[in-house]
């Protein structure tokens, strides 16, 4: 039996891991980093333990931790440790039970160059591939660049032709050595027209193994899954057996235990007997992040089945009890800008309130508060729903995300929630090049009137909260006045625009607006106000933060700077300055002070969050400052280098 359970993860997966370790009456133990000492996972374990290495790839130190506090069981997650089958060695050599498949199923599925030559064996379809870029001809053009020993889009590039190959091979061995501690790569053939397709699968150490179905995970971005679904909008029962058999062949030739996933390129153009052509791609020797979409439609607890199996249960369940029912949809939201090419975001999440309707499931991993840096992957929560119907799941989690308030990071909230809503995704259009082709709105655009609105909303709710902490008077009303007085004016900054509010508080309680428009406050709160303007009532959740106003209503989030009366001059850039599109590290120079460079040109290369990022001459021109080198660490905006004009070069 396992009485207690040690989580050698973080985040969100984490916390979906305890939770139902609790609900089996187990203990959590959690690990943590300086980075992660005021995370809401290490408050919700019943201890949590300090990991004086500073890194959730210690497995010694991890270890040292269980045998500490006496656990039972040690659950990896997903990402760090859990597909490192040295780890699940030293777990279970240790005397503690490892939640997860056997060591051996670990390596000969971690390397995807081995587990494609043992698809082929079993008979499963495969791509045709090579082990070197001297072999790019037998693959043919595109193809794909590939990590051998990881995934989750670190180390993989698209690749149109032999002369962009060296440089993007040598991209892709620095990022899955920084991501996964092996530089190996390999190349693919690219189907540009395809769905990424993958099947659930469960076995227990009694010879059972089962599938779950399967979920599409199509919509990416940077090769990374953003929005994922059960079942697959274009998978009939006859190709779910198919697919499902494929998958427990291949379980099956190395004794998969627990819970894993077989995934699958699938051609999106039918061949000629009708059929959609699926190749085998990798598999996943862990619980996935859309393991959620799964749960929803199946009903079944995934992380529970992976418990049971490692204390050496049988399944309870045989492949004919499983049932699809409904569909589930989830979005993966991230600390990202889709206007600036999905770049990692940081800073302070200063709002964030779940919608309470519809009826969603949010695995998170913060809260009001939470700082989101550069040590990991920025994703903030996924949410999930499900509905009877696809479309109905579709619109169902859009409204979801919109009647979420979250504020203080750039986030893809408003992209999920534009991409769930095309007529592409709801006509189960969704390939992998989905986000190229289609192209959805990056941000929720408002007009004019949504702005004023919320902009009205938002100085209703700063004289409310000017009064709450007025130091003295703050029993008189707000906006009184003792003679005839210019009105009240508040500037507030919208993006590139700024809206200009002037108001006065009548002897009725009523607020009149410098044009014309009417006022009255219902109810105002430290956290928002409820109120009638110009005969329409909603309410608008409002969180300060320094300056901004990060305000909640009807249309949304919109974001608002209180200009100052009388505002600093900022620092200008220098004419001609390049900035760092987003904190990083500097680990690669590529040109010096002086160098003639063209349109285009790569000139420093950028690491954040172990994928790479090419910061580019926007014209040509020369360098006449450089000011950042190798191993630099540089802040969102700050300054890299300077061009010039070349000479007799007016344009530049």
């Amino acid at each position: 039996m396992i009485s207690s359970l040690l989580v050698a993860n973080r985040g969100e997966i984490a916390r979906r891991i305890m939770r139902t370790a609790r609900d089996m009456g187990m203990r959590t133990v959690a690990v943590y980093t300086d980075a992660d000492a005021a995370a809401p996972f290490v408050a919700d374990a019943d201890r949590a333990m300090f990991l004086a290495g500073g890194s959730y790839l210690n497995g010694a130190e991890i270890i040292a931790a269980a045998q500490r506090v006496g656990v039972d069981a040690i659950h990896p997650g997903y990402g760090f440790l859990s597909e490192n089958a040295e780890f699940a060695r030293a777990v279970e050599a240790a005397g503690l039970v490892w939640v997860g498949p056997p060591a051996d199923a670990i390596a000969a599925m971690g390397d995807k160059l081995e587990a494609k030559s043992l698809a082929e064996r079993v008979g499963v379809p495969t791509l045709p591939m090579a082990d070197g870029a001297g072999a790019a001809a037998s693959v043919g053009f595109p193809l794909l660049v590939k990590a051998a020993a990881g995934g989750g889009g670190k180390g993989m590039r698209i690749v149109d032709s032999a002369a962009e190959l060296d440089e993007a091979v040598a991209a892709a061995e620095r990022e899955a050595l920084a991501a996964f501690g092996d530089g190996r790569v390999f190349l693919e053939r690219y189907v540009a027209r395809s769905r990424h397709v993958e099947v659930q699968i469960v076995g227990d150490q009694h010879g059972n193994l089962v599938h779950l179905g399967e979920r599409e995970c199509s919509i990416q971005r940077r090769h990374q899954k953003i929005i994922e679904e059960a079942p697959s909008p274009v998978v009939d029962e006859a190709m779910r057996a198919q697919m499902g058999e494929a998958a427990l062949r291949l379980a099956k030739a190395i004794g998969y235990i627990s819970a894993g996933t077989v995934e699958f390129l699938v051609d999106d153009e039918p061949d000629a007997t009708g059929q959609r052509p699926f190749w085998f791609l990798e598999a996943n020797t862990r619980i996935q992040v859309e393991h959620p979409v799964t749960e929803a439609v199946t009903g079944l607890d995934i992380v529970r089945l992976q418990l049971r199996v490692a204390m050496g249960e049988p399944l309870d369940i045989e492949q004919a009890d499983v049932t699809i029912t409904g569909h589930a949809v989830e979005a993966r939201l991230y600390a990202e800008d889709p206007e600036a090419g999905f770049l990692p975001a940081t800073g302070t999440v200063a709002a964030w309130q779940p919608a309470l309707s519809p009826a969603a499931r949010f695995d998170s991993g913060i809260e009001q508060g939470s700082v989101v840096g550069l040590q990991f992957d920025p994703m903030l929560a996924k949410v999930i729903v499900s509905a009877p119907t696809r479309r109905e799941a579709a619109t169902k989690l859009a409204l979801v995300l919109d009647r979420t308030h979250i504020g203080g990071v750039t986030t893809n909230r408003d992209f999920l929630a534009s991409t769930l809503r095309t007529p592409a995704f709801l006509d189960g259009d969704t390939t992998t090049d989905f986000i190229d082709r289609i192209a959805p709105a990056p941000t929720r655009a408002h007009d004019g009137r949504s702005l004023l609105a919320a902009a009205s909303a938002a100085v209703l709710w700063l004289q409310g909260h000017n009064k709450a902490h007025a130091p003295v008077l703050g029993f008189m009303p707000a906006g009184w006045q003792n003679a005839r007085l210019p009105a009240s004016k508040i500037v507030l900054a919208q993006r590139d625009s700024e809206i200009e509010l002037t108001y006065r508080l009548g002897r009725d309680g009523v607020f009149t607006f410098g044009d014309g428009r009417r006022a009255q406050v219902h109810c105002w709160t430290p956290t928002g106000v409820e109120a009638t303007i110009d005969g329409e009532r909603f309410a608008t959740s409002v969180v300060a933060e320094g300056s901004r106003l990060l305000t909640h209503g009807p249309d949304g989030d919109i974001e608002f700077v209180l200009r100052a009366r009388f505002p600093d001059r900022a620092a200008e850039l220098p004419r001609g300055g390049l900035v760092a599109p987003m904190p990083g590290t500097v680990i690669d120079v590529r040109v010096a002070a002086g160098d003639h460079v063209t349109a285009g040109q790569i000139l420093v290369i950028l690491e954040a969050m172990k994928m790479e990022h090419h910061a580019t001459a926007p014209t040509a021109g020369v360098v006449t400052e450089l000011m950042v080198g190798p191993g630099d660490q540089v802040d969102n905006g700050a300054l890299l280098l300077v061009l010039g004009e070349l000479e007799g070069d007016k344009s530049a």
